[in-house]
């Protein structure tokens, strides 16, 4: 047991001493903006400080946590309804040829079509409701999952599938054992960018139908003219993608790249 909490803590302390990258790659955005702020103006690109400090007013209310909350709870419950049906969907269309030859032409259609469109009809099926926002999430997310975690389905190492059916491994032993730590190389990146995609259209659906959220202080922001407080908003928006990313998709994705460190050369970093 101590060894486990031991090994638990060092791949958090590893984890957390990574993120000296991420804040250097925001230090240089932060650098681009403030240039761009110089070179255009306040009223079309507010000083980063600026925008802190309207967030940190939006922040100091209390009615702006529940909208903040209301967009990252309906984001959140579409990325996990494309998650798991993109999942599941996935590893069908993997393993069998025919269901996959059968979702090409619906994958075709659901990204071919945008998601403003989607928005639209979301609100004349559901009106101003968290329907029209979940619906439009999922529609727009679950393609992305579906395709990767088929990719990684495809890609298999079917070699490793004889041997362990010749060891008696039936077909949910070897999904579990082989197929799963495959395919959650691709899964993983997949679902990364599916849950931003359900954070922007999330957004997106709120603005255009008027059900409140971080959508509709940005609506209110823009007839306002009020360009810091719309970029403040967005930096919230963008803060609510990185805490759920970071405190629950990257833990999980850990739990399944152990084997990658297990079988890593000694010194090797990646």
């Amino acid at each position: 047991m101590a060894k486990t909490i031991i090994d638990r803590l060092g791949r958090l302390g590893e984890f957390l001493w990574s993120g000296w990258a991420g804040l250097a790659g925001l230090a240089l955005f932060a650098a681009l903006w403030q240039a761009g702020h110089e070179r255009y103006g306040d009223f079309i690109l507010p000083a980063p400080l600026a925008t802190l400090v309207a967030g940190a007013t939006i922040i100091g209310d209390p009615a702006s946590w529940v909208l903040a909350g209301t967009t990252t709870v309906r984001a959140v419950e579409g990325f996990v309804l494309a998650g798991a049906v993109g999942t599941v969907g996935g590893i069908a269309a993997g393993y069998s040829a025919a269901t996959m030859r059968l979702a090409r032409p619906i994958l075709t259609v659901l990204l071919g079509v945008p998601p403003i469109a989607w928005i639209v009809l979301a609100m004349i099926w559901f009106g101003s409701t968290d329907g029209t926002v979940i619906t439009t999430v999922v529609v727009a997310a679950t393609p992305v999952v579906f395709v990767g975690v088929a990719e990684g389905a495809v890609t298999r190492d079917r070699g490793l599938d004889d041997m362990a059916r010749a060891f008696g491994a039936g077909p949910l032993a070897r999904l579990t054992t082989l197929g799963f730590r495959h395919i959650a190389t691709f899964l993983f990146p997949a679902l990364t960018v599916a849950l931003g995609s359900a954070f922007k259209v999330a957004v997106m659906a709120e603005l255009l139908a008027n059900t409140g959220g971080i959508g509709g202080a940005l609506a209110t922001a823009r007839a306002n003219l009020d360009v810091a407080e719309a970029l403040a908003w967005v930096l919230i928006a963008v803060g609510g993608l990185i805490l759920v990313e970071y405190a629950f998709v990257h833990p999980i994705r850990s739990e399944f790249d152990r084997w990658r460190d297990a079988a890593r050369p000694w010194g090797v970093k990646r």
